[in-house]
């Protein structure tokens, strides 16, 4: 090296020396996806930057200005007074700003900017590095949502399958990091193989031996979690077929290929030729090559697989500046379910086919391309910064910058590929008032490739005047209804400076919504059409200002008064108007008043009204807008009226407008309430002894034609509810029991419900009667139906278990008679009692025994042997229709009165005849209550035991008969058929017509007591149709 070459050496190395008064670097760290305005950084504070002027002492206004590029969407802004860094609402993704970069833990994902602070005398150049640090927000997933792998049958337990490994564009631990196997149904498990390179590759081991002509296919999840907070995960099916055995596998000579080819190889180079051996023959030891499923598509769009020859092809031009690694994984496969594998690294190499990127931003902002100066901006005012770069790599993408020719402009070296381009000297506006030159970053490769950049500078005069008006007040007038662009006048003013600073420009100022200015020529026009009676006048400001830096401007007003027009219809106050009247309201009441104004003045302010469909039901006061009614209303003939009313003003011509009126016509209290429920006054309900306190027995419901409050309906029991057995609701009109009915209650119950409205002033209401029979079956419905129609007689504020005596005096003869024929056959009932128990005394005792505390049980077997015994012996008489059986007699307390306990048999045709319609009711029948007025209420004893009614128009023969008898207080029906009822086996209804033999009988237990012969009298009739009996 001789001296002069020394000399050339030093001067470039001077030339590159960095600035480090002006050049510095700040690294931060964020993690990316961060929400806007989070603050990032400040750079005075990091720095240690003093706002005070070192040479003067004085404090500085510092303005920080991020340098970016035209066009770029800034991921980070700088506040320009404070220096803070804060993210924008451009979203940090890591991984699209490091797209295509390695995603290893230890590879920083990082991008730059550089902050200059202005202005010159405190002038630096901030170079930041933000490193983005990954989160956990991309879920790994599998190459394909259903895996297929086939396994041969022979399988050994404990061999391994490759799974098609998932991937996780999130890098470290917010990575791939556990698989799991999902429904393994234990023949198969799940073992996690890791690379050298930190892949995690899964593996299918069979835990079981298969069978495929067992079962050939299972199908199976796998779950892949990566380590993030939160945790994200993704499954896919994995289906595993079992196919016959082909138990020898190509094997590759070598399972990891590194090759190298340069990124100009032309398409069809080869790359590799991959060659693998099977140790099978035939059509087993075929073997196809195909790419692995972790081939990424981009690789496999590249290159070219043979699949017969295993070579590897080039089939689309290279770029190692877009991917200098390819990973490629070849299977070998012969047809097997396990193929060999193989991976290839192909090293793409470079070739200097990039020229240098020349990336210019402006600090000084220009426009359409081109920069404007003043010409007192100072030496070294800044310009642009410039950044060089080259794509290849070592000497390719060596780059050195330059100005192509002499100007009063110069590029200073702040880091090693960046240039800050300045002025070098005074600029001269009458000299040179533009400038253009060009910029070049040149590589060191061989050929060199070179780029340019054009720089456009123009300088710019300086202004001193002010635009002037030639009137500082400017008055208009305008009609309103103008049309759109209506010319108005035309604003000028005049500048004494020459070029472009005497250029103005104009502008309206606030409160000028309604007018356009011309900008250049000044002609003031209107932008939308003026209403008087909105607005009658605009005062606004017009500013003139010149092009200068900094621009200039002066100010005048304007004044436009807008003429009034007739344009405005009279407009109602609704709509539609609505008016409540109450019915019944006499003619020619005031019902309303129509409301109508008119913005314009004078006569086309003048309102008349009409009214225009209303079939002269209304009168209409043209001026005062007053209705009156020309009708009575009736609301439940008509509920409301609906017109239209027009409005007329007296402008020329005349303007009008409608609106709907609606007469609504409110509700009077009436009508009375109109029952629904029950049918009729003379209908029953069937109350079972069985049913519970709170159960619903009936229902009242009534219905008013009348409105609101008005037909609001309550209802109360005002009678026949003595006791408190039942309680209705005042709402709903149910009638639940308040209590359990004794059998006392049986019998007929006559509730006066009354059902009143809440109308006011004046409440109106309704009387129903409601009949309730108290018994656990109705067998005889019309004989309830004739003692309904008996109390009718009985007044409503009565009782009708007050008035039973007429009603059982009716019957008085017919029951002396059977009283008598009763007590003829209470005779032949002792006798024949006696004789069977002096047979069976001990038997008798413990069947006494075991019955006692017992309603309901059917005779022993033996009684059912002297059955049989006793039909053979005994015949019943064909001319009789009726068979005395089972009398008994116990000693009274009182010897006046006589206990008489039987029962009578009836013939088969009165058995089938019709019981009557009544309700069955929810719940199992229960007793009639004793002071019901019916045929029940004959019956007072105090026995749960139902009996059967006979309906009291049933035509009987005379060769019939009846015994009428007085039951005791506490007496047990015993029953010896098989069958009681065809009804039902559980019917409570033991005198019910049945097809079965059977029998009947009354048992007493204890002494037995008779009423007084002018108590009521009671009838039990019971039905034993050839049925024997057996007496204890």
């Amino acid at each position: 090296m001789d001296l002069r070459d020394f000399y050339l050496l030093a001067a470039l190395i001077a030339c590159l020396r960095l600035d480090s008064a002006i050049a510095q670097e700040l690294i931060y760290t964020i993690r990316e996806e961060l929400p806007e305005n989070v603050p990032i950084g400040n750079i005075p504070k990091d720095l240690n930057i003093s706002h005070i002027n070192a040479a003067t002492g004085t404090s500085a206004s510092l303005v920080y200005r991020l340098v970016s590029k035209a066009g770029d969407a800034p991921l980070v802004k700088v506040s320009s007074s404070t220096g803070e860094i804060f993210t924008t609402s451009n979203r940090i993704d890591r991984e699209k700003l490091c797209a295509g970069a390695s995603y290893a833990e230890e590879n920083e994902c990082f991008f730059e900017l550089e902050v200059v602070i202005l202005p010159n005398d405190f002038f630096r150049l901030i170079k930041i590095k933000i490193i983005v640090k990954d989160t956990n927000d991309n879920a790994p997933m599998f190459p394909s949502p259903v895996i297929n792998i086939s396994i041969p049958e022979n399988t050994l337990i404990n061999s391994r399958f490759p799974i098609p490994s998932a991937t996780d564009p999130d890098t470290g631990f917010n990575g791939v990091q556990h698989y799991e196997l999902l429904n393994g149904q234990s023949v198969f498990g799940l073992d996690i193989v890791e690379t050298p390179e930190g892949e995690k590759w899964p593996q299918l081991i069979v835990q079981q031996n298969l069978d495929r002509e067992q079962k050939d296919t299972y199908v199976m999840k796998i779950k892949v979690e990566d380590g993030g907070t939160p945790q994200k995960s993704s499954t896919a099916i994995l289906q595993v077929t079992v196919s016959d055995v082909n138990d020898n596998r190509p094997v590759f000579k070598e399972g990891q290929v590194e090759v190298h080819i340069p990124e100009n190889a032309p398409v069809g180079t080869s790359v590799i030729q991959l060659h693998a051996t099977d140790a099978d023959i035939g059509s087993n030891a075929e073997i196809r090559y195909i790419f692995g499923a972790q081939v990424a598509p981009a690789t496999k769009r590249l290159f070219a697989l043979n699949n017969t020859t295993g070579l590897i092809t080039v089939q689309r031009s290279l770029d190692r500046e877009e991917t200098a690694i390819h990973k490629v994984t070849v299977l070998a496969s012969d047809g097997s379910s396990t193929p060999a594998r193989a991976t290839v690294t192909i090293n793409v190499t470079d070739v200097n086919d990039n020229p240098p990127n020349i990336d210019l931003r402006y600090i000084i902002s220009p426009i359409n391309g081109t920069v404007y100066l003043s010409e007192k901006d100072p030496v070294n005012t800044k310009i642009a910064l410039i950044t060089v770069s080259d794509k290849d790599t070592d000497v390719n993408g060596k780059v050195i910058c330059f100005i192509e020719r002499e100007v009063p402009f110069h590029l200073k070296a702040v880091y090693d590929n960046q240039y800050l381009l300045e002025t070098s000297s005074l600029l001269d506006y009458e000299g040179t008032k533009e400038f253009s030159f060009k910029i070049v970053a040149s590589d060191s490769g061989k050929p060199s490739l070179n780029q340019t950049a054009l720089v456009r500078v123009k300088l710019e005069d300086e202004n001193d005047n002010p635009p002037i008006f030639n009137q500082p007040v400017i008055e208009l007038s305008v009609s309103e209804n103008n049309r759109r662009g209506l010319y108005l006048t035309t604003i000028s003013a005049t500048d004494e400076d020459s070029g472009k600073n005497a250029d103005i420009v104009y502008q309206l100022g606030p409160n000028a919504s309604f007018f356009d200015l011309d900008r250049k020529t000044g002609v003031l026009t209107a932008s939308r059409v003026f209403d008087r009676e909105e607005q009658e006048r605009f005062i606004f400001t017009v500013t003139a200002r010149d092009n200068g830096t900094p621009p200039l401007q002066s100010q005048a007003a304007v004044i436009v008064t807008v003429l009034d027009e007739n344009d405005n219809s009279p407009k109602f106050t609704h709509n539609h108007f609505q008016f409540f009247v109450s019915e019944n309201l006499p003619k020619y009441s005031t019902v309303g008043v129509i409301t109508v104004t008119d913005a314009d003045a004078g006569e086309n302010k003048a309102v008349t009204l009409s009214i225009l469909n209303d079939n002269d039901n209304f009168v209409l006061d043209p001026y005062s807008g007053v209705i009156k009614s020309n009708v009575s209303f009736d609301r439940e003939q008509q509920s409301s009226y609906t017109f239209d009313v027009k409005a007329t003003d007296g402008g020329q011509p005349p303007r009008s407008s409608t609106a709907k009126v609606t007469i609504n016509v409110m509700d009077v209290n009436d009508n009375s309430p109109v029952v629904i429920s029950p049918p009729s006054n003379t209908s029953f309900k069937l109350v079972p002894l069985s049913a519970i306190p709170g159960s619903v027995v009936a229902e009242v419901f009534a219905v008013d034609v009348d409105t609101g409050m008005n037909a609001e309906l309550k209802y109360t029991i005002v009678s026949g509810n003595n006791k408190g057995l039942f309680r209705i609701d005042p709402v709903t009109g149910n009638i639940t029991l308040e209590e359990k009915p004794a059998p006392t209650d049986v019998g007929l119950h006559r509730l006066v419900v009354n059902i009143s409205d809440l109308g006011y002033p004046k409440s109106l209401h309704t009387l129903v009667l409601v009949f309730l029979y108290v018994n656990d079956t109705a067998g005889n419905a019309s004989y309830i139906y004739d003692l309904i129609r008996r109390t009718m007689e009985t007044p409503l504020d009565r009782n009708i278990g007050d008035s039973s005596q007429p009603y059982q005096n009716e019957d008085y003869l017919t029951i002396m008679i059977a009283i008598i024929a009763g007590a003829m056959v209470v005779i032949v009932v002792i006798f024949v009692t006696v004789l069977v128990r002096c047979r069976h005394a001990s038997r008798f005792k413990a069947a006494q025994r075991s019955k006692q505390g017992a309603e309901w049980m059917s005779p022993n077997q033996e009684n059912k042997q002297n059955k049989k015994k006793k039909r053979k012996k005994r015949k019943s008489p064909k001319s009789s229709l009726l068979n005395f059986v089972t009398i008994e007699e116990s000693k009274p307390d009182d010897a006046v009165h006589e206990p008489i306990n039987g029962t009578i048999s009836l013939p088969a045709e009165l058995e089938e005849q019709s019981i009557g319609r009544f309700d069955w009711g929810p719940a199992p029948p229960t007793t009639f209550k004793p002071n019901s007025p019916d045929l029940a209420k004959h019956y007072k004893s105090a026995s749960p035991q139902p009996a059967f009614h006979l309906k009291p128009d049933t035509p009987v023969s005379v060769k019939k008969h009846h015994v009428i008898q007085e039951l005791p207080l506490d007496n047990t029906f015993v029953g010896g058929c098989d069958t009681l009822s065809k009804r039902s086996s559980t019917s409570s209804d033991h005198f019910s017509a049945s097809e079965c033999s059977s029998q009947g009988g009354f048992k007493t237990k204890g002494p037995l007591h008779t009423r007084q012969v002018n108590e009521h009298f009671y009838w039990s009739i019971s039905t034993a149709y050839k049925c024997p009996v057996n007496q204890y």
